[in-house]
């Protein structure tokens, strides 16, 4: 039975809302103690630099937390939602409120046995629906929640979360897709003849991504606060840890993004490459106007122009061949967003999409429209995995890749499990798909992602790696604000264990 409530607000250059429940397996009267929720913030420090973009130049990484009811209780779920500081508050309240709402006081089976229902009932509150409705803060409150529970189903099988859903057989997983306003767009029954489709060869793609790992890019050397020599030591440093897919942070004034962009160029397409460096399949650089050395550069703009704006500025970036622009307007302008496709197609530009993206009919809207080339889910922006499995399906069944939104602080940590989701249940095909990697703030994690020789993501394997987003007990000791310790004296106390 759902216990206790455990908020942790992390602040740093992101922000996270961070929840986790205890449960236990008893009776409601065991349970009826109430129980104060306590917020309690964490901050994390980093770099200004670090994570700055046009828009979102000054951040923080936030959390909160309370003491558990029960000593003895037998499982936890961990989650986050994603801020970037002020608001954080505000998440954290609109997660109260579901949780005394609809999960205090359950048991949790009923809750694991039907994922979609239990989705309706976290996220179809007739009165908090109002102040979305399944969009802003009561939708990120809601993937907090979700995400959690998720998380606890994991922990309760002994197995990552993405093997949870990966052994789920197709029948069990269409029931678990929030369908409601998108069936113009894709049905049940084309959903299930889509997994079930995918179904031939999952435990080959299983295999492969075990052994191999997910490809992924750096977003890590190119924020827009860093000065050249550091952009230009953390790119050559990418390029020997195997990375050929790298995306810069632009929109502030297009001058300096020419430079700054003709210096990634020089370096990724400079013939020297590492040693023992493995050269990209021709099929993974299809349509990604990709350099002589097979290196692949992508701009994003973070929802900085208007449309026109948008063309005109990707007319002087273009001779520097970038795949795609990233979030070129603001990201609930589909109409936009199609004109500037159209705009810019010519250029052999792409635009991508989906890191503030609201919800699944925003994300029908962006494919019936044909306004997008990849399709970029947030594990946090949407209503959890349930939302996000009907946007793979649908990018499936409207041929586009789906290549989420990463950005360090846990954020790493959920996506892993989407992309290998998406590949063995879904499109199975990867080939151009990459995955953001975004080395910040992950040595706060009791099970952080990494990165092998290839560039790619290794798998989480550990039985207890769930959603991998439990964060150690030292770092929300040092870092709560303003009593943890860091604060108080200007250092952590605790540091990360080896390996972190």
């Amino acid at each position: 039975m759902i216990s206790y409530i455990h908020f942790e607000m992390p602040v740093a250059c992101l922000c996270m809302s961070f929840i986790c429940w205890k449960l236990e397996r008893s009776t409601l009267a065991s349970f009826l103690p109430s129980q104060p929720l306590v917020l309690v913030y964490l901050i994390l420090y980093t770099s200004p630099k670090d994570g700055a973009e046009v828009v979102s130049y000054r951040g923080h990484e936030s959390e909160a937390i309370n003491a558990p009811v029960k000593e003895d209780s037998s499982l936890r779920g961990f989650d986050m939602t994603f801020t970037i500081g002020k608001g954080n508050e505000i998440c954290c309240q609109a997660i109260a409120s579901i949780v005394e709402e609809h999960l205090l006081g359950r048991e949790v089976e009923p809750l694991f046995a039907n994922m979609g229902e239990t989705w309706q009932l976290m996220a179809s509150d007739p009165q908090l629906r109002w102040i979305g409705p399944e969009k802003g803060v009561i939708h990120l409150a809601t993937a907090a929640v979700i995400n959690a529970i998720w998380d606890l189903y994991a922990r309760s099988r002994s197995k990552p979360l993405w093997k949870l859903i990966v052994d789920m057989p197709p029948e069990e997983l269409v029931k678990c897709i929030p369908f409601r306003y998108i069936t113009d767009a894709i049905t049940p029954a084309e959903a299930l003849k889509i997994l079930q489709g995918a179904s031939k060869g999952k435990a080959d793609r299983e295999a492969e991504m075990v052994a191999k790992g997910y490809k992924a890019y750096t977003t890590s050397a190119h924020w827009s606060g860093y000065d050249d020599a550091k952009v230009a030591r953390l790119t050559r440093s990418a390029l020997e840890q195997g990375f050929n897919h790298f995306k810069l942070k632009v929109g502030a004034d297009v001058d300096d993004d020419i430079r700054r962009l003709s210096l990634m160029r020089s370096i990724v397409d400079n013939p020297k490459m590492p040693a023992g460096r493995k050269e990209p399949s021709p099929g993974s650089l299809a349509g990604k106007n990709a350099g002589p050395t097979g290196c692949v550069v992508m701009v994003d703009a973070k929802q900085v122009w208007d449309v026109q704006e948008a063309i005109d500025y990707m007319e002087k970036l273009a001779h520097l061949r970038p795949w795609f622009i990233e979030e070129p307007t603001a990201p609930g302008d589909v109409l936009g967003h199609a004109a500037i496709r159209r705009g810019i197609k010519h250029l052999g530009i792409g635009v991508a999409t989906g890191e503030n993206v609201h919800n699944r009919m925003t994300f029908k809207q962006l494919l019936q429209a044909d306004c997008i080339d990849v399709v970029q889910i947030d594990s946090c922006r949407l209503a959890d995995v349930n939302e996000i499995l009907a946007v793979m399906l649908m990018a499936k069944k409207f041929g586009k890749i789906v290549c989420p939104h990463a950005g360090g602080v846990g954020l790493c940590e959920y996506v892993v499990h989407l992309s290998l989701i998406d590949y063995i249940c879904i499109s199975a095909e990867n080939e151009r798909n990459v995955l953001e990697w975004v080395d910040r703030l992950d040595e706060h994690f009791v099970y952080p992602v990494s990165i092998n020789g290839a560039g790619c993501y290794n798998v989480p394997m550990d039985a207890q790696d769930e959603y991998s987003i439990e964060m150690l007990k030292g770092s929300i000791e040092d870092y709560s604000f303003p009593q943890g310790y860091y604060w108080k004296t200007g250092s952590a106390r605790t540091a990360p264990p080896s390996g972190h």
